[in-house]
């Protein structure tokens, strides 16, 4: 498995209650693209000894970022301009594929085949 560990200086969005995040280089997240869920690429993130599901957000100019929720923050005692160490993993984003008129969903394995005729 590729190396998904790097620093990365913790920066805020300037906006209005804009959000801490790290960037994460593009060489680590070009390549997972393709797992992309609405733009979204499914990851486990980890600073210090905090761990946290979350996924590889677009910046909107083809890069990506991490963002770092206050109880992260506060637990590893990250402040804006701080280099920190990042790591992640990829995690599985289970879809739910339950019918709106039943109670019945398919389990975890489920594939669906299409059979062309």
């Amino acid at each position: 498995m590729m190396d998904s560990t790097f620093t990365a200086k913790v920066e805020l969005f300037e906006r209005e209650k804009g959000w801490h995040y790290v960037s994460v280089p593009t060489d680590l997240s070009k390549p997972l693209e393709f797992l992309a869920d609405r733009g979204l690429i499914a990851v486990t993130a980890k600073i210090g000894s905090s761990a946290w599901a979350t996924s590889l957000l677009p910046m909107g100019d083809g890069t990506h970022f991490i963002a770092l929720p206050a109880k992260v923050r506060q637990k590893e005692k990250l402040l804006i301009g701080a280099e920190t160490s990042v790591s992640f993993e990829m995690r599985s984003r289970r879809k739910d594929y339950r019918r709106a008129d039943t109670n019945v969903s398919a389990p975890a394995n489920f594939s669906l085949l299409i059979v062309l005729s």
